[in-house]
């Protein structure tokens, strides 16, 4: 009898915690300000993502990462570049952490899908900014 009513509880515990398991981030999302493609992927047992192409005119050679903080990145090309990392479930979304070449900062991500919308709230101490993303088919 004990043994059936730790059971129910372990099955009791468990059953929340599949459902409150967020909606997948990973695919290819086009930024807010339709300058970019981002694509969202597993990273081991994280996710991350990826700046998979540039959708505006960009320099001969490629745009660079030059308001990057590390003047040793600063020659380093923006396609392909990284900007999530270590990005893990939490309640309904995901958060982790991210950069933003556009201005050079790193910040505290957090990212929400709902149907075809990835909002993505990133936060810099107490200075916070969010946007919208559609997913690419």
């Amino acid at each position: 009898m004990l043994k059936r009513i730790s059971l129910a509880l372990v099955a009791l515990i468990a059953v929340p915690s599949i459902a409150a398991a967020p909606a997948p981030i990973a695919g290819r999302w086009k930024t807010d300000d339709g300058k970019g493609v981002v694509v969202l992927a597993a990273c081991g047992n994280k996710m991350c993502g990826r700046i998979e192409r540039i959708l505006v005119k960009q320099p001969a050679g490629g745009q660079l990462d030059e308001r990057n903080p590390d003047k040793a990145k600063r020659g380093r090309q923006i396609t392909g570049l990284q900007i999530y990392w270590d990005l893990v479930p939490h309640g309904d979304g995901w958060k982790g952490e991210g950069y933003s070449p556009e201005d050079g900062r790193y910040y505290k991500a957090h990212l929400r899908v709902k149907g075809s919308k990835l909002t993505m709230k990133g936060c810099v101490s107490l200075f916070c900014r969010t946007v919208t993303w559609t997913k690419m088919s």
